[in-house]
């Protein structure tokens, strides 16, 4: 008689074993997720914390950084035309020779 009581504390035993191991083994598979992405970000300089993310710029000091910027915007200065426009103080046309007495072609700093 004393047998037929314990089955059911058997059952409820083993249950809360199995639910048990699968969340242990959820919970290990999540922190390792967790790990490999943090130091995959951390490689590309990024840091997530409490606070917030932080991204980090190596490599590039500002100055140069500064300078490449300029560059890219006195290129696209260079390449742009305005076919309705007409300056009073230089001859947008592209025109070499005309009046441009004042306004010489932009240069790209140099490094």
């Amino acid at each position: 008689m004393a047998k037929h009581n314990l089955v059911p504390l058997i059952i409820l035993f083993l249950v809360v074993g199995i639910l048990a191991a699968v969340g242990y083994v959820a919970y290990t598979i999540a922190q390792g997720v967790g790990k490999t992405t943090r130091e995959k970000m951390e490689r590309k300089h990024i840091a997530v914390t409490k606070d917030g993310m932080k991204v980090q710029v190596k490599g590039i000091r500002d100055e140069e950084y500064k300078d490449n910027t300029q560059s890219v915007l006195v290129n696209i200065w260079n390449h742009t035309s305005f076919p309705a426009y007409k300056s009073r103080l230089w001859d947008m046309s592209g025109k070499e020779g005309t009046a441009k007495k004042g306004a010489e072609k932009r240069k790209p700093h140099a490094k």
